[in-house]
């Protein structure tokens, strides 16, 4: 009985000191892209148990919905796929970083029931199945990158995001590279207008739309398409070959940028040299202000410089993401340094 009101006695006391800390921590709020939702969601989850004081809350609301919100000072970082615009630079009441946290690949993800064979895509095809000039999966061009697919005589969906999104970003640098027509007639940027197809909000939505609809093609980031059971196909890069997206053949992709990366870190990777190259890459972006007040400025700075920490970042690649290469991880740093704590 004695040991049974010890052990009473040592839960209440837990449970209390849980809840006192719950009530006493302090609310980071963030806002932004989906692409690296799955990632951060454990990061964030994994901070509360280093800082248990610190809870950070992040909406998983696009790219462009954090860049809006960073923008109107209603959360303490943003994040984005895509790197801000100098006209979206220019509207920041005091300079914005970008912290590279880690790199993904966005993938070519289908609903083909009698297609067991992973597809092959080059980027002009893809860019005419978005344009609205490729319309079967039997087209003979898609028949001659996939001659044993047995691929049917079906309508294409093409799925698009409908949010201002740093994945429709990637997606769209990279047709606007390797696409004329495309780069003409449509562009490359977080919202487009796009001439076939249907919408689904954040990467969810997109790969939702493609499992539920046979014929449906997306585009989405690669942990999207796996925990949808999606199949996900081999896209041409520039130096010929059919890459699988991976965390090699995305940190392949970023290899080259790193020899030439620009100070402030905004680089594009897509359609990159190189063999091995999957060429539809992208470093993923956390946004701080430079300016922020003292408390909770400190807080973003610290949770900032966790996740470039080796524990942070070995997390990625078991959630199909390819961690910072060290070196890169030591100029961000310094990088953070400029936030004045106000």
């Amino acid at each position: 009985m004695k040991r049974f009101f010890s052990v009473f006695l040592s839960t209440i006391l837990s449970t209390l000191v849980l809840t006192t800390l719950a009530h006493a921590a302090t609310q980071i709020n963030g806002a932004g892209a989906t692409f690296p939702f799955p990632l951060y969601s454990k990061w964030f989850d994994e901070y509360r148990k280093v800082k248990p004081e610190v809870m950070v809350n992040y909406n998983s609301i696009g790219s462009g919905g954090g860049i809006k919100a960073l923008l109107e000072s209603t959360v303490d970082f943003g994040a984005s796929d895509a790197p801000m615009t100098a006209e979206e630079m220019g509207k920041a009441t005091s300079p914005v970083i970008h912290v590279p946290t880690v790199i993904g690949a966005v993938v070519m993800t289908y609903n083909l029931p009698t297609v067991t064979k992973i597809l092959r895509f080059s980027g002009d095809v893809i860019a005419d199945i978005y344009l609205g000039k490729i319309t079967k999966w039997n087209d003979p061009r898609l028949v001659a990158l996939n001659k044993d697919a047995g691929l049917p005589n079906l309508d294409i969906l093409a799925a698009y995001r409908s949010d201002g999104s740093g994945t429709t970003a990637i997606f769209t640098d990279y047709l606007a590279k390797v696409s004329p027509d495309w780069k003409s007639q449509v562009g490359a940027g977080k919202s487009v207008s796009w001439p076939t197809g249907l919408a689904g909000k954040g990467n969810e939505g997109v790969s939702g739309l493609v499992k539920q609809t046979p014929g449906a093609i997306g585009y989405v980031e690669l942990i999207f398409a796996s925990s949808n059971k999606l199949p996900v196909g081999e896209v041409k890069n520039k130096a010929g070959e059919f890459v699988t997206p991976s965390t090699k053949s995305v940190t392949a992709a970023a290899a080259a940028a790193l020899k030439n990366m620009p100070e402030d870190f905004r680089v594009s990777i897509t359609d990159a040299a190189g063999k091995g190259v999957y060429p539809l890459a992208s470093f993923t972006y956390i946004l701080v202000s430079t300016k922020m007040g003292k408390e909770r400025g400190q807080h973003v700075v610290d949770l900032v410089n966790w996740v470039l920490s080796p524990q942070a970042q070995k997390m990625a690649e078991p959630l199909h993401y390819s961690s910072l290469p060290k070196s890169l991880v030591d100029k961000v740093k310094n990088r953070v340094k400029m936030v004045h704590l106000e």
